[in-house]
């Protein structure tokens, strides 16, 4: 981590993770089935994953496409696969849950977080660039224990579209509900750098940009490096 910058990297088993760790990520997103836009990975994946690197590894608490817990059964099983992942050794996750009507569902992830256990720190992810109140949401999310980061791009169609609120949200980090870090992503590319950093964001998310050749292709260790020395040349 250079300049304070924190550079997070997908990845969806460890060939991934090695090529990731390599590049100068600091930490991983760890996911599977990325065309439903990430969903929890096996424990088998995480334990192979763990093995191979030794930068921390956020892993990914979805069951399903979209941003909704999915009811009682579905969420009682994802705290299930929440709880076998801990005990194999995970101490930081990503989950974040809305009603119908766009608000937090503060309930699925209040569950979902005491399955996690008060130990844990995990990422709130982009579920909020589809609320209906970013303000709001985070308001309600404030007191959520373990929650310590927002993964973001501003706006649910990308950086492009949310830059102004990013630079917006960071200048509010004193208030309460924005005391958690952002976490930018969600089509960020390398010419947003420069202002983010300069607007004092300092944690930075890629997928697709680590997979030049596409998300059928793994990590590449050397566009993981591009982003690296961006990061650490502001």
């Amino acid at each position: 981590m250079g300049n304070g910058a924190i550079l997070e990297v997908i990845a969806l088993g460890p060939e991934d993770a090695v090529a990731a760790q390599s590049g100068g990520a600091d930490r991983l997103e760890l996911v599977s089935d990325m065309a439903a836009d990430g969903l929890t990975p096996a424990l088998e994946t995480f334990a192979a994953v763990r093995a191979a690197v030794d930068i921390p590894v956020r892993v990914m608490l979805r069951a399903r496409d979209g941003f909704s817990a999915g009811g009682a059964a579905a969420l009682t099983a994802l705290c299930e696969d929440a709880r076998a992942l801990r005990a194999a050794g995970a101490q930081e996750f990503v989950l974040g849950f809305l009603t119908d009507d766009g608000r937090a569902d503060l309930s699925a992830v209040s569950e979902l977080a005491g399955a996690v256990g008060p130990r844990a720190r995990w990422t709130f992810h982009r579920a909020i660039d589809r609320a209906a109140d970013r303000d709001a949401l985070r308001k309600q999310l404030a007191d959520q224990p373990g929650l310590d980061t927002y993964l973001t791009a501003g706006s649910a169609s990308g950086v492009d579209d949310g830059l102004a609120t990013l630079l917006a949200e960071a200048a509010r980090s004193d208030e309460p509900g924005y005391e958690p870090r952002i976490l930018v992503g969600g089509g960020l590319k390398l010419e947003h750098v420069p202002v983010l950093r300069a607007a004092g964001l300092t944690a930075f998310h890629i997928g697709g940009a680590a997979r030049p050749a596409g998300w059928d292709s793994p990590v590449d260790a050397a566009a993981v490096r591009t982003w690296r020395e961006a990061l650490d040349a502001q």
